[in-house]
């Protein structure tokens, strides 16, 4: 399971890289925030329909038709990158005709990567809950998720990095490496059901998975009902929203940085660095047993602090303005995401009630971290009106402002959320009651 998983990673991660370096070249930097917002509102009708697949076809089956479609896709895609990418005075001598159709493929491709990391990984965990007993998912699944690290931290700088060092003009042959490294994942599967005791699928083959499909049908609108209908569930749902709107905020403008810096298959190669780079501090907090703050500190301390510490963060870059500043950002809000914002978060959940952490949950962490996503972009692309209006120093410098505006004050929100929430969780929990 843990191969299974670093090979789902890593192309997860060497896809990242490759999404947003094949869109700037294509298409442009500026407007990136564009692409996210049409993935994000594409994304949410595909969830949909993905949710209702799995009630016709075995998770088992749909762990081999999943990959086979994303790494021929892949494949496919490699071929029209080749035609597709240039330099940008190449790409823009192109006929009408075809320089609109290279901006399509660029945003066909920025969707197809989004919806990889949004199903797959899903799909592998899903997987995974129903074929493992709690106790062994407790001992089993941080070897898992260490191991999948691995694959997060190797493939995306070796294989995205090749046409840069090789000097080639095109993302190619890291395309090609890509689909074969997707393909792969269907044999070392089909191993791992060979190779385990059908009664260790139990869970899997058994008659419990049609009752919960029955139970939970209808998850995301019963989950909305329930958010909507408990203070506590509104909290959870608005400390995941600030947080992803602030980090959709410092990730645009990481990107619009390194693209000014680099171009590419350059640009790809420092992107994949990031991208390791992440896979490398998400598995240092995963070996130091840092994700454990909660146990030794409370969650007061870990729900109280994201907020400040992304606070000295936001003050960070308005104030400097380094590409070298921006990474190690980006890699450090993942690190605090990893370490005591998500451990700390999935912790409220403990007292309510299954439809909660089923549909509730559910609800909250795909439709509202999506929504979360479409406010930050939609922000984001105030950035070229500003800099239309006033130039481009003095527009960024608006813009710059307007996210100290909007984002202190979310904060606070925030800040004052969390201590709401840890307080209602400790009551719940000292009085053996659930919340809701």
């Amino acid at each position: 399971m843990g191969c299974i998983f670093g090979l789902i990673l890593a192309v997860y991660w060497t896809l990242r890289p490759l999404k947003d370096s094949i869109f700037i070249q294509l298409v442009d930097k500026i407007y990136l925030p564009y692409a996210k917002t049409i993935s994000v509102l594409a994304l949410l009708p595909l969830v949909i329909f993905y949710t209702k697949l799995l009630d016709h076809t075995s998770r088992e089956k749909m762990l081999v038709i999943l990959p086979a479609f994303y790494g021929i896709a892949v494949l496919i895609f490699s071929v029209l990158m080749y035609f597709a990418q240039g330099t940008p005075a190449e790409i823009e001598s192109r006929s009408f005709v075809l320089y609109s159709g290279t901006i399509v493929l660029a945003y066909i491709w920025y969707f197809f990567v989004e919806s990889f990391g949004s199903l797959a990984v899903a799909l592998f965990w899903a997987f995974s809950a129903d074929t493992t007993h709690p106790t062994s998912a407790k001992r089993g699944f941080p070897l898992v998720v260490a191991i999948g690290q691995i694959g997060g931290i190797i493939f995306p700088y070796s294989i995205a990095s090749l046409p840069h060092y090789l000097g080639l003009k095109t993302d190619t042959l890291s395309m090609v490496l890509l689909g074969i490294l997707t393909l792969s994942i269907i044999p070392v599967f089909k191993h791992f059901l060979k190779v385990t005791p059908p009664e260790l699928l139990t869970s899997f083959h058994g008659s419990n998975e049609k009752k919960e499909e029955k139970t939970h049908t209808h998850g995301f609108l019963e989950g909305l009902k329930l958010i909507l209908q408990h203070k506590y569930l509104i909290g959870i749902f608005a400390v995941n929203f600030i947080y992803e709107i602030i980090i959709t905020i410092f990730d645009y403008n990481f990107k619009f940085a390194a693209a000014t810096e680099y171009s590419g298959v350059a640009l790809t190669r420092f992107l994949s660095l990031y991208g390791s780079s992440v896979n490398v501090v998400s598995l240092l907090c995963l070996l130091l047993g840092i994700s454990n703050i909660t146990r030794y500190l409370g969650i007061r301390f870990a729900l109280t602090a994201v907020p400040i510490i992304v606070g000295l963060a936001l003050f960070g870059f308005m104030a400097l303005d380094s590409l070298s500043f921006l990474f190690a950002l980006m890699v450090g809000s993942k690190a605090v995401n990893y370490a005591l914002n998500g451990p700390a978060l999935k912790q409220l959940y403990i007292p309510t009630t299954t439809d909660v952490r089923f549909k509730a949950q559910a609800w909250i962490e795909t439709f509202g971290a999506r929504a979360s996503k479409e406010v930050g972009s939609v922000f984001n692309m105030g950035l070229k009106p500003l800099q239309s209006a006033f130039g481009e120093i003095a527009g960024k410098s608006y813009y710059l402002g307007l996210s100290g505006a909007i984002g202190f004050p979310l904060l606070i929100i925030w800040f004052f959320t969390a201590i709401y929430l840890s307080n209602k969780y400790q009551k719940a929990i000292d009085a053996k009651k659930m919340i809701c």
